[in-house]
């Protein structure tokens, strides 16, 4: 017997945007389908200003204003209130921004451990999972080391570390590396990719790199308010 499809991670159909700008409609996104499935990294490859962010805002759940079905984990987030959404939020996705926005008073493992305690978990535990990340990250030695003491490829390596910090289903992240050099970008994408890979969670990376995205196991093309 064959085993049943997998339920994506999450599912957009048909989802719309449209903004009103100086009395005239603008139509962000026009109608976009996407399923992501468990374990799959899939690059959102578009310009500046092609819809991207709107895009991971639709499916990270952040705002209002959108048309279409956005399904989390087989849960319809149009028909679920303000509550619930937050809970498919907490409960299965992480971000990770372009810029780290880690709090600048705590070291890099506190960054780590308060998304886990704000979630339900113990400080103890929440340490060991941030300690193992980081670790894993190439930041073992750097624990203790507050934001300012470290390098911004450095940052954007606890920002990973972060996102995935509550074992999250899915993964969004918007141009993760696009406020590094080049070198430093490759080898934080390198970290960021392999950790997503052994956690077992699902990514969807917007970037305008087609060489960072070549490096996913999917590419998608958003374009004039579609995919392609």
């Amino acid at each position: 017997m064959s085993n049943p499809p997998m339920q994506p991670v999450v599912e957009l159909r048909g989802v719309t945007r449209s903004f009103e700008q100086g009395g005239v409609r603008i139509d962000v996104l026009r109608g976009v389908d996407l399923a992501v499935q468990p374990g799959e990294i899939v690059a959102l490859l578009g310009p500046s200003g092609s819809g991207k962010s709107t895009m991971l805002q639709a499916v990270g759940l952040l705002e209002g204003g959108f048309g279409g079905e956005i399904i989390i984990a087989g849960t319809p987030a149009e028909k679920s209130d303000s509550g619930a959404r937050t809970t498919l939020r907490r409960e299965h996705i992480g971000f990770v921004y372009q810029f780290h926005h880690l709090l600048p008073d705590f070291n890099a493992l506190e960054n780590v451990v308060l998304p886990q305690m704000i979630a339900g978990k113990d400080r103890a535990e929440a340490e060991v999972r941030a300690e193992e990340l980081l670790t894993r990250l190439g930041l073992g030695e750097r624990l203790d080391h507050r934001p300012s003491q470290l390098s911004g490829g450095e940052q954007q390596r606890v920002a990973v570390a972060r996102g995935l910090a509550n074992k999250p289903d899915l993964v969004l992240a918007d141009e993760p590396t696009g406020n590094l050099d080049e070198q430093t970008s490759d080898r934080v994408l390198e970290a960021f990719l392999r950790l997503v890979r052994g956690e077992g969670s699902a990514a969807l990376i917007a970037t305008h790199n087609e060489r960072l995205a070549a490096k996913m196991d999917r590419v998608v093309r958003l374009h004039d308010g579609l995919l392609r």
